[in-house]
């Protein structure tokens, strides 16, 4: 539970200024999450309020009831599932599609409320553990680079080099030097600074096209989307299939997000963040919106110095202010949020020296999830392989004593959520 009464003048200041950046890092999932939701048939004038009410609950919860400073918001890579699996490709409507989000969260809190969550969490090898904490990196930093128009995509390989003379990509290399200074000067608030500087620069330079624009008026529609879970086709095999493969992400990308960023966590903490991770997953379709999860950006805040559930509750308190700033979140470039999104991303994969590269049988499946986790931009997928890996490695190795019939069954799931990847 948080604690006001631990926490000094100076903790509290470092811990509102750990929220904030944390917010302006993940504020982009304000407009991206409508977009991508508009895809399945969603309005985006009205899931742009699920997406914000859904944040605002999430954060506040865990961080009055885990302390921990986490964002819960909704996930890029499951809105994607959502969108293109669920609805594009098993023919679900979205109403559905949120029904099928409901029952894969109650599936996610009866393993976080029963000795599952505690079992799976003590037999992840602390190898595995790490590919997790180094791939999420990666995959911040490839994010990072590609908002920053640092790289784009390319027609004849993955991406290339943005073109230097673009005013964005110099914008960027502006934003990430002034960033970079700062923080190698240890100046406190120092990607706050960053992302302030660069939006005043460059809307007085006019570099900035605003692209949506919400007004707060449309909030009087909003009963459209909220509680429009439709179980009509809880027993066909689209439903059943969506729900078994959502549930397979939720369970561990969420337990891979949160060992990620609180490696230190106490037991009794990282649980009860598990479990608050879990419940605001069931009701989000009851909002409107896609599952949540542990934003991985909430590193940012956590290396400007966020310990405590302070940090979740004022980025909580950012989205609530955003209802009002709804017109002018649009004005804050991609240029100024890159940089906090690169450095904590390159922070996290300094673990990988912590692997033990004497043994390949021990880093082959954690340099697996590595490599996938930013190629394939799906937390769940890079995970899914390393942890598939792992015991067949070890096998082979002739190092079945290091196997556990929990890994083994945990590895199965992921292998079985594979195949039914397959068909849906």
């Amino acid at each position: 539970m948080f604690q006001w009464k631990k926490l000094s003048k100076s903790d509290i200041k470092r811990e509102i200024l750990a929220g904030t950046t944390s917010f302006f890092a993940i504020s982009y999932i304000i407009m991206v999450n409508t977009v991508i939701l508009a895809q399945a048939g969603m309005p985006k004038e009205l899931t742009v309020f699920g997406t914000i009410f859904i944040s605002i609950i999430g954060s506040v919860l865990i961080g009055l009831f885990a302390d921990a400073p986490i964002v819960l918001t909704t996930g890029m890579g499951v809105n994607s599932f959502f969108t293109y699996t669920l609805v594009l490709s098993l023919g679900l409507t979205w109403q559905q599609a949120l029904a099928v989000s409901f029952c894969a969260g109650a599936v996610y809190l009866v393993v976080a409320f029963t000795k599952l969550s505690k079992l799976f969490a003590e037999v992840v090898p602390e190898t595995l553990k790490t590919g997790i904490t180094v791939g999420i990196g990666f995959f911040l930093v490839l994010i990072g680079l590609e908002k920053g128009h640092l790289i784009e995509r390319s027609e004849h390989t993955f991406t290339h080099l943005a073109p230097l003379n673009d005013q964005l990509t110099l914008l960027t290399l502006f934003s990430l030097a002034l960033t970079l200074i700062l923080f190698l000067k240890k100046v406190q608030g120092s990607f706050f600074i960053g992302i302030v500087v660069v939006t005043l620069v460059s809307n007085l330079l006019g570099l900035v096209t605003p692209t949506e624009q919400f007004s707060l008026k449309s909030i009087s529609h909003y009963s459209d989307v909220f509680l429009q879970l439709d179980f009509s086709s809880f027993f066909s095999k689209s439903f059943l299939l969506g729900v078994f493969a959502l549930s397979m992400i939720l369970i561990f990308e969420s337990m891979g997000l949160l060992k990620g960023l609180m490696p230190e966590a106490e037991e009794e903490q990282y649980l009860r963040a598990y479990r608050m991770t879990g419940f605001i997953t069931l009701i989000s379709g009851i909002f409107g919106t896609s599952p949540t999860v542990a934003a991985a950006e909430s590193a940012t805040g956590i290396e400007e110095g966020g310990k405590t559930g302070l940090t979740a509750i004022t980025s909580g308190i950012c989205f609530l202010l955003a209802l009002i700033a709804l017109p002018f979140l649009s004005y804050i470039p991609d240029a100024a949020l890159a940089p906090a999104i690169i450095i904590t991303g390159f922070l996290m994969i300094q673990q990988i020296k912590t692997l033990n590269f004497d043994d390949f049988s021990d880093y082959f499946p954690a340099m697996l999830m590595i490599v996938l986790i930013p190629f394939t931009m799906d937390i769940s997928d890079g995970m899914a392989f390393g942890f598939v890996a792992f015991p067949l490695t070890k096998w082979v190795s002739g190092k079945k004593a290091e196997l556990s019939l929990p890994l083994c069954l945990i590895s199965g799931l992921f292998l079985l959520y594979l195949i039914v990847n397959v068909f849906i």
